[in-house]
């Protein structure tokens, strides 16, 4: 039986500006406008809404209620309380959320204030994943950011102040004019904070955004492959040190506190997906939506017509097992053996070992039990596994993925 979605994400596309990094599916309002004033936001809420309302309950008949809600973005602090409260009320409505389900939402400094953060708490938001990225000033400037330093101290004191249950801190790594000296003193001044949790992203230049026009990856002034790796091992040390437990390549956090919604992606599990550009991934399939508001529009309408975006067609075993490997050990606690015997023929299972054999030997790749055929569980090495996991993946994927045809 294929298990029902227990977890939904939101997509909420409205920014201040967009940063010189940022290739998502975004609308940018300017520094002005938010969901209070912009009809725009209020036209994408009511879609929104429509999609959600149309969307089949695939858990319907078991009870399967939402167990995480994630708001991203996006801004999603540039909607009102009440915009927040109404998809949730639909939400809710459509799929039931637990009552102890965890709902997150993304939010930027100086992109709301202390009645907004009240707000969302009343209406049931209990996570709060802030972008900061850097707390430095000149970097901020220099990656286009609307916030500044002072105002990431000014959240997290609100933040405290209604004693926000769970909260996070993103930081990049591999910024323009990032040095050691800087990654260190903010990852200091990050603990500093008490956030639960931390995400530490390394950039990566995507095509199409300011900064592959203005830098090519590994020039001056962004940091080198080796100083970027320097910073990553830093962070680890550093964060790990401070009783954060680093649970995923990108993400620390202190007992208890790791984010719930985000594991449903690592352990390849399904999840109801909403919004401009979000993907679903329900009944082993993955579903896009359109990237701009007008084509997404025309998306809902269509699918409130035809009641449904999915065919009913089996997902090989193959793309079933790469799936569950690029997601699965991208977490310290790997992938049991047992389940991944279970998407593997004998020649499959073959393969995978010879793909990952070298890099258990060079200690990137940790097997868990005295053999192969009886391996408990397979994971990677951290700080070294984790940064090699690409070189992993791709090795893994080229050799499982070869056409054995004559």
């Amino acid at each position: 039986m294929i298990p029902a979605p227990r977890s939904a994400y939101v997509h909420i596309p409205f920014c201040r500006r967009r940063c010189f990094y940022c290739d998502f599916p975004i609308s940018v309002l300017g520094n002005q406008r938010r969901g209070e004033t912009s009809l725009s936001v209020e036209g994408y809420v009511e879609t929104l809404c429509r999609e959600i309302q149309a969307t089949p309950n695939l858990g319907a008949n078991l009870g399967a209620s939402l167990q995480t809600v994630f708001f991203g973005g996006g801004t999603p602090s540039l909607l009102s309380v009440a915009q927040v409260e109404r998809i949730l009320a639909v939400l809710n409505q459509r799929f039931g959320i637990d009552p102890g389900a965890e709902i997150s939402m993304e939010m930027d400094p100086g992109t709301f204030d202390l009645d907004h953060l009240k707000g969302y708490l009343a209406v049931g938001v209990n996570r709060i994943s802030l972008g900061v990225q850097a707390l430095d000033d000149a970097i901020l400037e220099s990656c286009g950011r609307y916030h500044r330093v002072a105002d990431v101290h000014q959240t997290v004191d609100w933040l405290h102040h209604v004693a926000m249950p769970n909260w996070s801190l993103d930081l990049i790594s591999g910024l323009p004019h990032l040095t050691m000296d800087i990654w260190e003193a903010g990852l200091e001044k990050a603990v500093d904070l008490g956030p639960h949790h931390l995400s530490v992203y390394d950039l990566t230049v995507e095509p199409q955004t300011v900064f592959a026009k203005r830098y090519q990856p590994g020039d001056a002034p962004l940091p080198t492959d080796q100083q970027t790796t320097a910073m990553y091992r830093t962070a680890q040390c550093h964060l790990t040190a401070q009783g954060y437990e680093h649970y995923e390549v990108s993400n620390y956090a202190k007992p208890g506190h790791r984010c719930r919604h985000n594991l449903t992606y690592w352990r390849n599990q399904p999840y109801y997906g909403f919004g401009l550009g979000a993907t679903s991934y329900t009944q082993h399939q993955r579903v896009s939506r359109p990237r701009t508001l007008a084509t997404y529009g025309e998306w809902v309408k269509d699918f409130q017509a035809s009641g449904s975006v999915y065919e009913e067609s089996p997902t090989p075993a193959l793309e079933q097992l790469l799936d569950r490997l690029m997601v699965g050990l991208r977490l310290a606690e790997g992938i049991g053996g047992d389940e991944v015997r279970s998407l593997c023929d004998a020649a499959t299972w073959d393969k995978l070992y010879a793909a990952l054999e070298p890099h258990i030997q060079a200690g990137w790749v940790v097997m868990e039990g005295d053999r192969w055929d009886n391996v408990q569980r397979i994971r990677l090495s951290d700080p070294e596994g984790f940064l090699f996991s690409n070189v992993v993946l791709v090795d893994v994927f080229q050799v499982l993925d070869q056409d054995d045809s004559p």
